[in-house]
This record gives C-alpha cells, sequence and structure tokens, in this order.
C-alpha cells in the first residue's frame, strides 16, 4: 500500500469523522449521557427562544377520538358483529367501541378548553406566552387539546416519544414547537419544569403514569407548587380510589387535596386560575 492508498482509508475512517458529525459515535452506549444531556437542553433553548414562560399540561387517552370518528369505529364493530352474531370476541368490540363512543365527550371537553385557556392567554402573541397547552403530541386527548389552540390561531406544544410502532405527531402543534423525544424520564421532566397545572382527562397506562408522576413529586415537595385536575370524576373514582389508601394510611390526608375532580371546561380552567390568583375570565 502506498501513502496516497493510505491517506484515502484515513480520511474514510471513522475514527476521522468530526464527533458531532458521526451519528454512529453519537448513538453508541458509552454516549448515553450526552444524549440524555442533548435531549434536555434542546427544548430547553428552543423554548426559551419562544419565550414560553409556563405551560398546563394536558394528559389523556390515545383511543378517545371525536365523536364521528368514534361512531365510524363502532358501526364498523356492529357491522362486524352482525356477521357473526355469536363471535364473543366481536361482542366484546362493540362493547368497547361503545364504552369509547360515550368518552368522546372527553375529545370535545379538551378541545374547549384548550381553546378557551388560549384565547385568554394568549391575546397578544408576542406578550402572552404563558399557560401554553402542552401534550403529549400524539392521537386522541392529545390531538383534541392541541386542536383546541390551533382553533383559536394559538400556540401549543407537543412532546413526542420514539415508540416501536412509531408515534406520528398530531397536526394541529405549533410546528416550532414539537418536539421528539427518545428518554421518557426527560419527557417527562420537560411536561413538569414549566407546569402551572397538570388537566389529565381519562386514559390508560401511559396517562397513569404521568398522573403518579406528577403526584409523587407533588406529594415529596420536589416540584413547583400546580394544581392537579381529574377530568371526570364517575371514569376516575372507579379506576383508583384515593380515599381508600388514604383511609388504610398509606398516604396522608392532606395528600388528597392534591387532587381536584373537574366536569367542564370552564370548571377546570375557574380551578386553575383561582389557585393562581389569576382573572377566571370564564365564558
Amino acid at each position: 500500500m502506498d501513502a496516497d492508498q493510505n491517506i484515502e482509508k484515513i480520511l474514510r475512517s471513522p475514527s476521522y469523522i468530526l464527533a458531532e458529525l458521526d451519528t454512529d459515535f453519537l448513538q453508541s452506549q458509552e454516549l448515553r449521557p450526552v444524549r440524555l444531556e442533548l435531549e434536555l437542553l434542546k427544548p430547553e433553548i428552543f423554548l426559551e427562544r419562544h419565550q414560553i414562560e409556563s405551560t398546563i399540561v394536558v394528559f389523556g387517552g390515545t383511543q378517545i377520538v371525536e365523536r364521528r370518528a368514534a361512531e365510524s369505529r363502532l358501526e364498523n364493530a356492529q357491522q362486524s358483529l352482525a356477521e357473526k352474531p355469536q363471535s364473543d370476541e366481536r361482542q366484546r368490540k362493540v362493547d368497547i367501541a361503545r364504552r369509547l363512543f360515550e368518552k368522546s365527550k372527553y375529545y370535545d371537553a379538551a378541545r374547549r378548553f384548550a381553546a378557551h385557556v388560549t384565547s385568554v392567554r394568549q391575546r397578544n402573541d408576542a406578550c402572552y406566552c404563558d399557560f401554553v397547552i402542552v401534550t403529549g403530541g400524539g392521537p386522541g386527548i392529545m390531538e383534541a387539546a392541541n386542536r383546541g389552540a390551533f382553533d383559536v390561531g394559538g400556540k401549543s406544544l407537543g412532546f413526542n416519544i420514539t415508540l416501536p410502532a412509531e408515534q406520528t405527531p398530531n397536526p394541529y402543534i405549533t410546528p416550532e414547537l414539537c418536539f421528539q423525544f427518545h428518554y421518557f424520564a426527560v419527557r417527562k421532566m420537560h411536561f413538569l419544569l414549566r407546569a402551572k397545572a397538570l388537566v389529565v382527562f381519562p386514559g390508560g397506562f401511559g396517562t397513569l403514569d404521568e398522573l403518579f408522576d406528577a403526584l409523587t413529586l407533588r406529594q415529596t415537595n420536589c416540584m413547583q407548587q400546580i394544581p392537579i385536575l381529574l377530568y371526570g370524576r364517575e371514569y376516575w373514582s372507579r379506576v383508583i380510589d384515593f380515599q381508600f389508601l388514604a383511609d388504610e394510611g398509606v398516604i396522608q390526608d392532606k395528600h388528597l387535596e392534591l387532587i381536584h375532580y373537574v366536569e367542564t371546561p370552564e370548571e377546570a380552567w375557574r380551578v386553575i386560575a383561582e389557585f393562581h390568583n389569576q382573572p377566571c375570565e370564564c365564558p
């Protein structure tokens, strides 16, 4: 091998690539601490540039969709059952589709709530960048909340996450305020760093995970004081019996005060506004 051939090998060698341009190196196991730091820093820098002072976090189930889509899903399930009426599996799908159809009211409520908060707090786009709606950026209740802000021409954030079945951002997020995370822990941190309130609509494992993360941090005084709102007492009282936890002594009675049950978008905003001594401005 002559010198010319050797220099070509040098220039092609992975070791010669600038570290900042070497994606294989950046994605190596040894660089995980650096990736964690980058994932923390990037949204922080972008949100500062856009003067996002504070947020209201909205969580909820991905399967709770608007009424028209829920109705279509129910009709499809009923048609499938009609073709094979003795099928227990198809009957269960109809039962679940019917329950999700009944829950489409929560999609509408999340949309109305986000629209009202955004219209109240973002009258002047340059000056009102507090109480900005933030969601996980996906479908269902998350879409509804981003859509509500979109309806009134306001900003909203989306914190997407990479999943085995790729999660695509919903189309209502402000484009320059949509972020993709790899690490759930960093994403959770960003949800709560600027939060002025947490509004939790009916949902499943992911919603529960995020709810209990916030409750634990509030219980232990490891984050700022915020109201945690559970939307829909009927649903949440069946999912979690908080009073039972207090009666059993595993949480204190005062910890029940961390939770507020609400039934309407107007009530949700009133609780948040009163907690932070803000004018309610309910419609």
